[in-house]
């Protein structure tokens, strides 16, 4: 079979996926330049090219597997996975690692430095889950999976860019629809134009006609375009890593987190049809990671949330690899400014509403409908994480805390902060594990939902999950509270029960993934 490098739909999901990670890389820059205060030359000059490289190389080999995975199936309907800057991390990395360190050396270098120290460390970590990762996705349940991702998917990634689209609902509103009839529906735009681009172009034309944006503010952007090529900071690295000791408490866990939320995205490409080798998958990231951080990147990229949604929108293999070489220029000749300047907010970041969509349709769809419940209880961790998350930035901006205001007087306006930050803490891994043991014990298999139940337990005692580090007996109720749950499971499991039968049409729902 002969293998098109470039369909009409990669025009389409190029967009589509290339406005998503422009949105993002136009965000990390904004982070680094107004939270951090990095010189505007380390970041245009170092930071983004760094990326670029990573982002580049990272698309140009999930093309590969793409095309090879086509050529093994003999497929022409195999979509590459989507990579870019992973999201969760580019705001724990500035607020979480580098600003502390900022506001108390006032040093943005050294900031820089403990970053960059810290994406290595993720690097390593997912690295190291490329030999586990493959087996904790076999051995559960879907429902678990892909709920937990549909809770990224809802929170973090659907909700601030909604808040924008509100901000400006006359820019983004317009964009948005058409995105969801191009991209949802069978309808197409006279001669076939792609829908990204026309989505992008109304909004953009909306955005200036209505005085959203301003020529100076271009005139002042372009002033800083410039060539910049990455080359190797093994010194900053090196000065990162003389500290690292603190951001263990934090990279253990992110990198379990970024080979779960790998593992979520392939089980989530699977059921969409194209059935990646995992180990392949979380080396590749790993090895991203590393070799962006001994550039002089902080921003680990990672495989992307919605695969089922480029493939929905006609992308194959082509869109992957252009958008890899596209941002990656964008990098080097520091175009980011210009970028944001040109294009307004509200135009780009419908798209990230539109995958959040259909990531938390696929949960529902692609699961037993018996495991609803699963799924819901996946999701719920991830809610309460993004919900203290913005208590926690509220109150801050306040000029307080949480524990200034105390629990007593948030529990008398209704908001239960800690057991949500409790509950919230390592969010992806709590998401799995929950939905895990809500989905074997509706099959009634209460050994599998003992096994889960005793292994929360211990994540818990170590502070992977429900804790604010690494440690031992991080929360010993909550480790104790597994632990009961776990006696009860094995208790109903020595009644022998009979498993639940899955309906006839689980049966190309729950088909077994491999394992390589």
């Amino acid at each position: 079979m002969k293998l098109a490098y470039w369909v009409r739909g990669d025009t389409n999901a190029f967009f589509g996926f290339g406005v998503n990670v422009l949105v993002n890389v136009l965000t990390l820059t904004g982070l680094c330049l107004g939270v951090i205060g990095l010189p505007a030359g380390n970041v245009f000059g170092v930071i983004l090219p760094a990326l670029g490289i990573a982002l580049v190389a990272g698309n140009v080999y999930y093309t590969y597997l793409a095309r090879r995975l086509a050529a093994r199936e003999n497929r022409s309907d195999v979509t590459a996975l989507p990579y870019g800057p992973s999201v969760p991390h580019m705001f724990i990395v500035i607020f979480v690692i580098m600003l502390p360190i900022y506001l108390t050396t006032k040093d943005p270098i050294a900031a820089w430095t403990a970053g960059i120290a810290w994406a290595f460390i993720i690097g390593v970590i997912v690295l190291i889950g490329a030999f586990v990762g493959p087996y904790i996705r076999k051995y559960t349940p879907r429902a678990a999976l892909l709920g937990t991702l549909a809770g990224i998917s809802i929170t973090f990634i659907s909700m601030n860019p909604a808040g924008n689209m509100w901000n400006y609902a006359w820019i983004a509103l317009p964009v948005f629809g058409l995105l969801l009839i191009g991209l949802l529906t069978d309808v197409k735009l006279p001669f076939n134009f792609p829908i990204g681009l026309a989505a992008l172009l109304v909004g953009t034309a909306i955005g200036w006609i209505g005085g959203a944006m301003s020529v100076p503010d271009v005139q002042s952007a372009a002033k800083d375009i410039a060539f910049a090529f990455p080359h190797l900071k093994f010194d900053l690295l090196i000065d990162g890593l003389k500290d690292m000791a603190p951001l263990l408490a934090t990279a253990i866990p992110l990198g379990v987190y970024n080979f779960t939320e790998a593992m979520t995205n392939v089980e989530s490409a699977a059921t969409a049809g194209d059935r990646y080798n995992l180990r392949s998958v979380l080396l590749a990231d790993g090895a991203g990671a590393v070799i962006g951080s001994c550039l002089g990147s902080p921003f680990p990229p990672a495989v992307y949330v919605g695969h089922p949604g480029w493939k929905a929108a006609g992308g194959r293999t082509g869109y992957s690899m252009a958008t890899g070489i596209v941002i990656a220029l964008l990098c080097f000749f520091g175009l980011f400014g210009l970028l944001g300047a040109i294009f307004p907010t509200a135009a780009i970041v419908p798209i990230l509403l539109y995958i959040g969509l259909l990531i938390g349709a696929q949960a529902f769809q692609a699961t037993p409908k018996a495991h609803a419940a699963a799924v819901v209880a996946a999701l719920i961790p991830n809610i309460a994480s993004w919900a203290t998350g913005l208590m926690d930035n509220s109150l801050a901006a306040a000029g307080t805390t949480a524990a200034q205001v105390g629990n007593e007087a948030l529990a008398g306006a209704g908001v239960v902060y800690d057991g949500l930050k409790t509950l919230g803490q390592g969010a992806i891994l709590a998401g799995l594990v929950l939905g895990a043991i809500v989905a074997f014990i509706i099959d009634k298999r209460f050994w599998h939902a003992a096994i889960f139940s005793a292994s929360g337990a211990v994540l818990t005692f170590i502070g992977l999950i429900h804790a604010e580090k690494v440690q031992f007996n991080a929360d010993g109720p909550v480790s104790l509270g597994y632990l009961f749950l776990t006696v009860v499971c094995v208790l109903f499991a020595l009644g022998k029960p009979t498993p639940r039968e899955p309906e006839p049409e689980e049966a190309s729902l729950e088909e077994p993934a491999p394992v390589a």
